[in-house]
């Protein structure tokens, strides 16, 4: 989380992408597993997205329509319990009422927990924007990869960022979080409060 210029208050599709990085054609399940019987390399590939098994159409959550289900978000501070955000739907409208606390200066990460279900889901991305009195001041854009629908429950960590530190860095951010994939198809939009401080004192 460092300081940037001024931006708007809405994730831009068209610039979450990775230059040189075309996603590939939407395709169902059943239809790439047929595709290049021949090709070893990919069939050993496909493998290890699918675990090995035959997942077509493997639901974790019948009664649920989507595809991509985002359980939880955590930050991660070494030798400080992870702080969690239920995302269940609805508990994110309540994130909005908290404020998560961070101490100026420190290293942390943060994860995303998600199921996949019923298919093979290409190009998840986690995004964030965080602004500060309504100016955008910081954007993550990371690359999750490809996932194929499992039973457990599965993750993605980001690389590790630094708090800025000092008395101007310090107060309350504002964090439009996303996670979408190669499709546009936005599995989970939520809003989160942050406060930078001093020390790990509230």
């Amino acid at each position: 989380m460092a300081d940037a210029g001024q931006g708007d208050h809405e994730h831009d599709q068209e610039d979450e992408t990775t230059p040189g990085y075309k996603p590939p054609a939407e395709k169902p399940l059943d239809q790439i597993l047929q595709l290049d019987q021949d090709d070893e390399s990919l069939k050993k590939y496909k493998e290890q997205l699918l675990g090995g098994t035959n997942v077509a159409g493997l639901e974790v959550f019948p009664e649920d329509p989507r595809h991509v289900i985002v359980i939880k978000c955590a930050l991660l501070v070494d030798g400080r319990p992870d702080i969690e955000m239920d995302l269940a739907p609805e508990s994110v409208k309540e994130l909005k009422k908290k404020t998560f606390l961070l101490k100026e200066g420190c290293s942390y990460r943060m994860c995303v927990y998600f199921y996949v279900q019923r298919d093979i889901v290409t190009g998840l991305r986690f995004t964030q924007k965080s602004f500060r009195k309504g100016i955008q001041v910081d954007k993550m854009n990371h690359m999750v990869g490809s996932y194929g629908p499992k039973k457990e429950l599965q993750s993605y960590t980001t690389p590790p960022e630094e708090v800025p530190s000092g008395m101007l860095a310090r107060g309350h951010y504002t964090n439009k979080s996303l996670f979408t994939d190669d499709d546009k198809n936005e599995h989970l939009k939520w809003e989160w409060n942050l406060e930078i401080k001093k020390d790990w004192k509230d």
